[in-house]
């Protein structure tokens, strides 16, 4: 419209404070805050930045961290300590079972069991699962136990379960119980070594405990024998437990037959203890023992000691009956020594078979006096030779016999004897006997001169016999032995275990000499006792006091003895007799031993078929 008047409507605000900024540039970008300086809200942005870097690189360092110590500890686990928790894994997946195998019997020469293992069982009861009154079960089981049933009774009143009833039951008796199908009674099944001869070679087999571990004589010395070579069977185990073959070694089942074989003849093994008892008995003797042997190789047909014990039942028994003392115990052999003494003497060339020597009945060496046995009643005896010598056992002519040698010579024979020194049998505890030594020796006269009669050292028996047998074989030290080979089932030989290579200790034509000397002795009314119609027996008695730890002898106490070596034309065997302590007034080598050797002697030409001498 013409001339009309246009008005402009604008909001109303509020009009704004002064403000003490700069006005905004031209140039400025919109809503873009300007550098502040100090506490300025830019400042604060960048100082969250940084601390939000921070903890960024913090979390990832610990991350970077922690992924190495893993690594690391994988790196220890799989590489550094992997054989380690392989072997433990395996062990925890894996069984080994090493299966109960019984131990090698043993045998005498002929094929007589002597140990053997067999199989028993051990009774257990469980009052608390039986069905029916326990009187009633005490009464059926009480016939086939041999038991009480009152002490059985006692017995299932002990506790709820697990209650030993019987050990060692024989499995015939086991099947009986078994027959009973009653509730609550538990048979174990196990193996017991058996000894059939019982004590009759105890001394010799010895025992095993009852972790089957042998403790004596050959069950301990021969171990490795007796104990066959068992394969382990290696199982695996499940997930659930369960047990898996793994695999069989090949032959697993295949147990061989083999058995130890001994020297000893059973037959006269029995002979010899039966015959030994009697006479401890009569004689009220401490102990005794019988030996018989092989001189040529040095087997042991017979080695008996009383007493004894029972293998079957060792804990029964004294400790100390467990050694055999013929190898462990020493003593002083006395006049069964003298016809060693002559076989020195011939060899050094100081005599010869026809010798003289004087016998003035007693003879006094610096403060001693030695006397003969019987000088209170005989006196002196003159002149002797070398079988009088022995028949009246002068321990005077002895004494003058070692005075013709030196006693550098004389001591250095006896060393040759190797009687300091094991022999080497495989029976365990063997003791070497006692020499002195050569400044003691040679110290005075006097330890030359009671050797001479066999006193001032010790020997074992068992060294007595091969002494003895080296006079009887040509002059030869053989190694006594009682272990023979291993054998099959057949009696075939599969290994025969090497014996030690003999050593000469006499000459054929000295050994020869003293059998005849010998020979005289059991002729003369000093042998009587031995004597033998149609038989040519050579042989020693010997009485001997016995001596005592505090120094000196015994006057109450002796120990007696007779060795005698059979047929004289060609020996082949050597027995010995010994008896230790035997009580009375006519307890002599000649009168208690003697009858043994004889009786020994008489069951061993007849079981080994020695024919009379011509």
């Amino acid at each position: 419209m013409a001339g009309s008047k246009v008005t402009v409507l604008r909001p109303k605000t509020k009009p704004s404070p002064p403000s003490s900024l700069p006005e905004q540039s031209p140039t400025s970008r919109p809503g873009r805050p300007k550098k502040q300086g100090k506490g300025g809200g830019v400042g604060r942005h960048r100082k969250t930045g940084r601390l939000l870097w921070s903890r960024l690189f913090l979390v990832w360092g610990a991350l970077l961290a922690g992924s190495a110590a893993l690594a690391f500890n994988l790196y220890q686990l799989q590489i550094v300590q992997g054989d380690k928790f392989m072997e433990k894994a395996q062990q925890q997946q894996m069984v080994y079972m090493r299966p109960y195998v019984p131990r090698r019997p043993i045998v005498d020469r002929h094929g007589n069991v002597l140990a053997t293992d067999r199989l028993v069982y051990k009774l257990f009861a469980h009052p608390k699962l039986f069905k029916i009154p326990p009187e009633e079960i005490a009464a059926r089981l009480a016939p086939i136990l041999e038991r009480d049933s009152g002490r059985l009774l006692e017995a299932f009143q002990r506790r709820a379960s697990g209650i030993p009833i019987a050990h060692r039951l024989p499995e015939e008796r086991a099947d009986q119980v078994a027959a009973l199908g009653l509730d609550g009674l538990e048979l174990i099944r196990q193996y017991s070594r058996l000894y059939p001869q019982q004590e009759l070679a105890a001394e010799i087999v010895g025992y095993v405990d009852v972790d089957h571990k042998g403790q004596s004589g050959l069950e301990f010395t021969q171990q490795d024998l007796l104990e066959r070579n068992v394969r382990t069977l290696r199982l695996n185990r499940a997930g659930n437990g369960a047990l898996m073959p793994d695999h069989i070694p090949e032959g697993f089942m295949n147990f061989d037959d083999q058995r130890l074989q001994l020297t000893l003849d059973m037959r006269l093994q029995r002979v010899a203890r039966s015959i030994l008892k009697q006479q401890i008995a009569n004689y009220q003797a401490k102990r005794g023992a019988v030996i018989v042997m092989d001189v040529h190789d040095g087997s042991i047909l017979a080695l008996v000691c009383e007493p004894t014990f029972d293998p079957n039942e060792y804990s029964k028994y004294n400790i100390n009956l467990f050694r055999n003392w013929t190898v462990t115990d020493l003593y002083e052999p006395g006049s069964t020594f003298k016809p060693i003494n002559i076989a020195i003497a011939l060899d050094k060339g100081v005599i010869d078979e026809n010798a003289i020597l004087a016998d003035p009945g007693r003879v006094q060496i610096e403060r001693w006096e030695i006397r003969n046995h019987d000088f209170e009643r005989r006196g002196g005896r003159g002149r002797l030779n070398l079988s009088q010598t022995l028949i009246y056992s002068s321990n005077v002519a002895m004494v003058n016999l070692v005075r013709k040698m030196r006693v550098q010579d004389y001591y250095e024979a006896l060393q040759n004897l190797k009687m300091n020194q094991r022999m080497g049998i495989e029976l365990p505890g063997e003791s070497a006997g006692q020499l002195k030594s050569p400044q003691q020796f040679f110290a005075s006269p006097v330890e030359a001169a009671t050797s001479s009669f066999g006193q001032g050292f010790s020997l074992t028996p068992l060294k007595l016999v091969q002494l003895h047998a080296a006079l009887a074989n040509g002059g030869k030290l053989v190694t006594p032995h009682v272990v023979n080979a291993m054998i099959d089932g057949e009696g075939n030989v599969i290994k025969r275990l090497p014996t030690p290579k003999t050593e000469r200790i006499f000459s054929q034509e000295t050994t020869e000499i003293v059998m005849r000397k010998m020979e005289d002795t059991i002729n003369s009314s000093a042998g009587a006792t031995v004597q033998i119609p149609n038989y040519r027996i050579g042989g020693k008695s010997g009485t001997a006091q016995k001596a005592s730890p505090a120094g000196g002898y015994y006057s109450d106490l002796k120990i007696v003895s007779f060795i005698a070596s059979l047929p004289v034309e060609d020996p082949k065997y050597v027995v010995l007799a010994v008896l230790d302590e035997p009580k009375g007034d006519n307890a002599f080598g000649s009168t208690v031993a003697g009858p043994v050797v004889r009786s020994v002697t008489e069951a061993l030409i007849a079981i080994e078929g020695i024919p009379p001498s011509q």
